[in-house]
């Protein structure tokens, strides 16, 4: 009977021992192997949940179609792309090329006489001629033509030159470039949150679309 008290002891005090966890690291069995305080510490607070107005649920249901642009040239087009992927709003690139513009001029006529001797031979020769504008550095100066290409001006400047007229020079004022528009599907709270954002990559500004876009006038941006 004593030996079988003495056992009974050993077994009570190793179990006590062990539900205390002092032998998971030599038993291989942890005493607390089924309790995960972790997950407890991650559960949601339902008390802090609150369940969305009615606006929201309607803005949330509501589909927009929103057109971003004209962006002009690639690097404009990247920087908006950039902002729309930050904000979580995928859209569509709608590309086509703008021609350029190009002009036979003057050469820069500074001089009041000069330039008044040129305005009289203009005339007499019964030549269209108007200021150039937007290049103040160039002013003041006289634009003989106008041209969406480099070798058109230049086809021009030669024509000038056979009819003895000199000084003149062919300036670019605006190269050729692809011209964007991006094409976005948003819920009605992204589309405010869109049409609030003061990014300077979405200057450009938003507007409903005209039309739905067409598949193959569109390329997944």
């Amino acid at each position: 009977m004593r030996v079988l008290v003495i056992v009974l002891l050993a077994i009570n005090a190793l179990f006590f021992i062990w539900s205390k966890g002092w032998l998971d690291t030599v038993s291989g069995l942890p005493a607390h192997a089924g309790r995960e305080p972790q997950r407890l510490a991650a559960e949601q607070h339902p008390e802090r949940i609150q369940p969305l107005a009615a606006s929201a649920v309607a803005a949330l249901s509501r589909r927009n179609c929103l057109e971003l642009g004209p962006l002009d040239g690639d690097t404009a087009l990247a920087a908006a792309q950039t902002v729309l992927r930050a904000m979580g709003a995928e859209s569509q690139t709608r590309s086509s090329e703008q021609a350029g513009e190009w002009v036979v001029a003057t050469i820069r006529l500074a001089d009041p006489d000069f330039r008044a001797r040129k305005e009289a031979t203009y005339k007499q020769m019964r030549l269209p001629f108007e200021l150039l504008e937007g290049m103040p550095a160039e002013n003041p100066t006289f634009v003989m033509s106008r041209h969406a290409s480099e070798a058109e001006a230049a086809a021009q400047l030669e024509a000038f030159g056979k009819r003895g007229l000199k000084g003149l020079r062919v300036l670019a004022l605006k190269p050729a470039q692809s011209r964007h528009t991006l094409v976005i599907q948003a819920d009605g709270l992204l589309a405010n949150r869109l049409k609030a954002s003061k990014d300077p990559a979405l200057a450009a500004g938003f507007k409903a679309c005209a039309a739905a876009p067409a598949a193959s006038a569109a390329s997944a941006g």
